[in-house]
């Protein structure tokens, strides 16, 4: 069995031919049919058969998760993206953030299904070091889900085997703009898996207030999940989907319930 790593996303969409195009133009390679693949994190898209992505579409939603990509031009990157077809969700561009919180410059923005991305130029990262010459997208950095308890569900999380690798509270204008929010207060706590590649942050506002928390079905657009290796399949205290990118063994009958 691998060791326990984020191996990917799974997306369900609309139209599986025009969400690998437009993640095409964000550095993703086919694969297979819906299946893609950015440096060693796959993306997996499968056709929807649920609702849409629910209204309105906030960043402090219950049910939210993006994925970041790391960038070396943010502004080019940005700019492809819109050009792909994404809806801003950020105000005002990318936003450098304080340096409590890194100095990364983020970029927040919806796929034409209406999933949440980030783009990210992070300071002083392998990302940039590693860069090859003229490439904007570098890279799945992380991926970052809404949490109504931050405690509770960083202990669940720690309990199998993440550990943390760095906090803190996200507030001001430059959040703000980030968010397309107003007055915004929301703790971060970075997690590291056990094995290499994309990490996991959690995200819990403090303000504004979130939406009530609803039911998102599996066929839905917005049953994002977290694909994982080394391990089972799982939801976490919030609703978020884990599943085990691990083929089945042949003395495999059901999966485990839990990571």
């Amino acid at each position: 069995m691998d060791l326990f790593r984020i191996a990917g996303i799974s997306l369900n969409v609309a139209d599986v031919g025009r969400a690998m195009s437009f993640y095409a133009a964000l550095g993703f390679t086919a694969t297979g049919a819906g299946v893609m693949d950015f440096g060693g994190t796959q993306l997996e898209l499968t056709a929807a058969t649920g609702a849409p992505y629910p209204e309105p579409r906030v960043a402090n939603d219950p049910w939210f998760q993006h994925f970041a990509i790391a960038v070396a031009d943010i502004e080019s990157a940005a700019s492809a993206v819109l050009a792909a077809g994404a809806t801003p969700i950020s105000r005002a561009g990318p936003q450098l953030l304080p340096p409590n919180t890194g100095s990364v410059t983020a970029y927040k923005f919806r796929d034409p299904d209406g999933h949440p991305l980030e783009l990210s130029l992070i300071p002083g990262s392998a990302w940039l070091r590693d860069a090859a010459p003229g490439a904007a997208f570098l890279g799945v950095d992380h991926t970052a889900i809404a949490v109504a308890d931050l405690a509770a569900s960083q202990a669940w999380y720690e309990a199998r085997g993440f550990r943390e690798i760095g906090q803190s509270r996200n507030t001001g204008p430059e959040q703000d703009r980030l968010d397309g929010l107003d007055g915004v207060v929301v703790d971060i706590v970075a997690l590291a898996p056990p094995g290499p590649g994309p990490h996991l942050e959690l995200l819990c506002y403090r303000r504004p207030p979130t939406a009530p928390p609803q039911r998102i079905a599996d066929g839905d657009i917005a049953a994002t999940r977290m694909l994982v290796t080394g391990s089972g399949s799982a939801i976490d205290l919030d609703g978020h989907r884990i599943v085990s990118a691990d083929p089945p063994r042949p003395d495999q009958g059901a999966m485990a319930s839990a990571i």
